[in-house]
């Protein structure tokens, strides 16, 4: 309906010059007070179209044809006082048809063409006759009538012919004009409408596997929880008994750190099922929170080497995450550490951030990622782990979960090869935190 009402904003304008040059420079003695009033009716409408979409109210389908047909009605007008069918202007009633086709469904295209061809018929039996023009078109004439080599049949016509042409040149003009700029523009909407349904196709898809991978998960979490509570029972009983050997108390108290962090895990996944925004957590600054995302992390991989940078204005924004994008990140840092796992240089966390964003990199000296692999990155169970005999060591759904978590936010995530001579890869998130500032 807006490229409708642009098209008649030309329309209008057009009217209005073809009408001036006419009169002025033509001097043909048209009706000009009843043609002025159609096209100031023209204008009127369009201007009351134009305010009522500014409202924001759509428009259907019979909306659309009831313009185009005022259209067909104001050019029938405007012809009948300027010779109907005689006038050259006669096929632009194919401009209606053409964009009713283009746009409209098919009931409304055909009696859109019955409706111009009724107005073209009415104008072969009722008009009124289109007066020659005063002005001298006898050069014009000569002109024409010496570049096409018909100077005799030219003649015989007079100025009349040289009008005829003059105005069907104008008229193709204005046509070809209108179907370029309104068919591509339509052409161009209705692929980014494809483009737009293919997205949302594949977002659904990954909705559904999303879906699928939460039941499963919450099943998992459930039926961990008694194994991990012998595991915490017997942890406690070696304890009691070998107490006075320090080396393996410490490795019971490390595997007694591990086993409540699971537990602690499974506790916040069947916590927060059903729960959008997770109200427990407090509004922490931006560092401090990334600084208990990494101390958590270094309680599950306690032998991974971090380092850690952390930079932006203070004081830091103040946010209120989700425990899905703390894990989203969390499955970031795995995949890198595991990429990392066996270089004696540590992995590096650097955090940059302003006043609207937040820049996750996350390097490390990896074997980094192959073109073969680049472009299924990120899909559902695919994964580059792979142990010396080619079968796979992940299930291939951290990077998937942590990409569509983090996308919800309105964020991205990108893993390519670093520029270094020494090799391996960076995790970059960009976190917009309009969606997270408290």
């Amino acid at each position: 309906m807006r490229r409708l009402v642009a098209l008649r904003r030309i329309e209008v304008l057009t009217q209005v010059v073809v009408l001036i040059l006419a009169v002025a420079w033509l001097r043909i003695p048209l009706d000009i007070v009843p043609m002025a009033a159609i096209i100031a009716l023209l204008a009127a409408i369009n201007l009351a179209t134009q305010w009522r979409l500014d409202r924001g109210r759509r428009a259907g389908d019979g909306e659309v044809f009831a313009h185009l047909f005022i259209d067909t009605l104001i050019l029938t007008l405007l012809l009948y006082f300027a010779g109907g069918s005689a006038n050259p202007f006669v096929s632009l009633f194919l401009l209606p048809a053409t964009l009713a086709a283009a746009i409209l469904p098919a009931r409304h295209a055909w009696a859109m063409a019955g409706i111009t061809l009724l107005a073209y018929t009415f104008l072969m039996f009722w008009k009124l006759p289109l007066p020659p023009p005063q002005g001298d078109l006898a050069r014009f004439d000569e002109l024409l009538a010496r570049a096409t080599g018909g100077a005799g049949e030219h003649a015989a016509h007079g100025s009349s012919f040289a009008l005829h042409v003059l105005g069907m040149w104008l008229n193709f003009l204005i046509s070809v004009g209108v179907v370029a700029f309104f068919v591509t523009r339509m052409a161009a909407a209705l692929k980014a409408r494809e483009r737009e349904l293919s997205a949302t196709r594949e977002e659904a898809l990954r909705n559904e596997q999303i879906l699928s991978l939460g039941t499963l998960a919450a099943g998992a979490a459930h039926q961990l929880g008694t194994p991990l509570g012998t595991m915490a029972v017997v942890l406690r009983e070696l304890e009691l008994s070998h107490g006075d050997d320090a080396g393996l108390r410490e490795d019971i108290l490390l595997l007694r750190e591990q086993v409540d962090r699971c537990k602690e895990t499974i506790s916040q996944i069947l916590a927060s099922t059903g729960h959008g925004r997770d109200d427990s957590l407090q509004s922490l600054p931006l560092d401090t929170r990334l600084h208990r995302l990494l101390d958590d992390w270094q309680i599950i991989r306690p032998h991974a080497q971090l380092c850690v940078t952390l930079h932006g204005p203070q004081p830091a924004p103040r946010i209120a995450a989700e425990r899905t994008l703390e894990q989203a990140l969390l499955n970031l840092l795995d995949n890198a550490a595991d990429a990392n796992a066996g270089h004696p240089e540590a992995l590096r966390f650097a955090a940059d951030w302003d006043a609207d964003s937040c820049r996750i990199e996350i390097l490390d000296r990896g074997p980094g990622v192959d073109e073969g692999s680049r472009n299924r990155l990120g899909k559902a169970f695919f994964s580059t782990k792979n142990d010396p005999g080619g079968r796979p060591l992940g299930l291939g759904i951290g990077l998937f979960l942590s990409n569509a978590t983090i996308e919800r936010f309105g964020g991205q995530v990108e893993l390519f090869n670093r520029d270094d001579p020494q090799g391996g890869a960076c995790t970059r998130v960009t976190l917009p935190l309009k969606r997270l500032k408290v």
